[in-house]
């Protein structure tokens, strides 16, 4: 996987020897925390949590979710659980770092999971919802964000082409498709699959599905932009004491790239897994939702000339959302 040969020097050329070396002379850790949403990039951390992937530097590693947007900045500006490694949308990370948080941007693993889904299976960009009322989970985050950037960019209005009704969360917008109470909504993976899952509308070669999967935002990112087809849209960042601790990050990356490749190789065990967790997801949802995710394991430092392009069409259009400024170098962990 790329950017895997940057991991293995130093400390870790022992690894599958011996401990990590931050901990060879010492007791491991007493806690690991880790948090992030349901969603495709915390998948890894479940599994690391479930598996014992970081057993040999933590006695206990936890997994504590975080619901919304407004929770993650609680969590990250308090951080109250003493969470050591987060999931989250990158721009949020960048936002975070640049108001004084103390954090790092460890990765990028997700590159867009955002579909618009629809009843009706003749609108196929976004200028065939022009008119229409389209529900958006999380209001000025993403998605809502993303959507906006590609209606500018196609020429349209996103508060007067389109009529947005915003909602709490993504679990929102799907229980407004399953009950029939929307039409249309812009909603990330798992929550595509599970709304095509509940809805009996999967597979795709059903004469008849109720919902269709209209327009895929990372196809129009790149057909727009000019782009390769996908997103920086989510990934990993470092805080607390695992900050001071090299070795401990090195070691969870390590473990982070083989939990999300062990997803993506076995997608229904994944599901399985995840699904214990979230009652309102199903293993097979889930598994679909892996199959057509859209994730890479990159880390920060390579991963930074398309997150600046990313940054940089946020900070055009309203600075705040990054934090009013580019993060600077520092923010994009690279290993010693």
């Amino acid at each position: 996987m790329r950017g895997l040969r940057r991991l293995l020097g130093g400390c870790l050329l022992a690894a599958a020897l011996l401990p990590p070396c931050a901990h060879a002379a010492g007791e491991r850790l007493q806690k690991l925390v880790l948090s992030g949403p349901f969603a495709a990039v915390s998948f890894p951390l479940i599994h690391i949590a479930e598996s014992g992937g970081l057993k040999d530097v933590a006695e206990r590693v936890e997994f504590v979710p975080w619901k919304d947007p407004d929770q993650l900045r609680v969590l990250a500006v308090d951080n109250k659980s003493n969470a050591d490694f987060i999931a989250m949308p990158t721009n949020v990370a960048a936002n975070l770092y640049n108001r004084g948080v103390r954090l790092r941007l460890l990765n990028v693993s997700t590159w867009g999971v955002l579909w618009l889904v629809s009843r009706d299976g003749g609108l196929k960009t976004l200028a065939d919802f022009k008119g229409k009322e389209v529900v958006m989970p999380f209001r000025a985050d993403m998605p809502d964000i993303v959507f906006q950037l590609l209606a500018e960019k196609a020429g349209l209005d996103a508060k007067r082409d389109f009529r947005l009704r915003y909602v709490a969360t993504p679990f929102d917008a799907m229980q407004l498709l399953i009950m029939r109470r929307a039409d249309h909504a812009l909603l990330a993976e798992p929550g595509v699959s599970m709304a095509l899952r509940k809805t009996k509308s999967f597979p795709v070669s059903l004469i008849a599905p109720e919902l269709h999967r209209s327009v895929d935002l990372q196809r129009e990112w790149g057909r727009l932009f000019a782009r390769p087809a996908r997103i920086p849209q989510a990934g990993i960042v470092a805080m607390g004491k695992a900050l001071d601790n090299p070795a401990l990050i090195e070691r969870f990356q390590k473990a982070y790239a083989a939990s999300l490749k062990w997803c993506e190789e076995q997608p229904e065990a994944c599901g399985a897994m995840v699904a214990k967790r979230i009652d309102m997801l199903t293993p097979e949802a889930v598994a679909d939702s892996v199959r057509v995710d859209n994730t890479a394991f990159v880390p920060a430092r390579e991963a930074k000339p398309e997150l600046e392009f990313f940054f940089g069409q946020l900070h055009a259009r309203q600075p705040a959302l990054i934090g009013g400024k580019l993060p600077p170098d520092d923010f994009y962990y690279m290993a010693r």
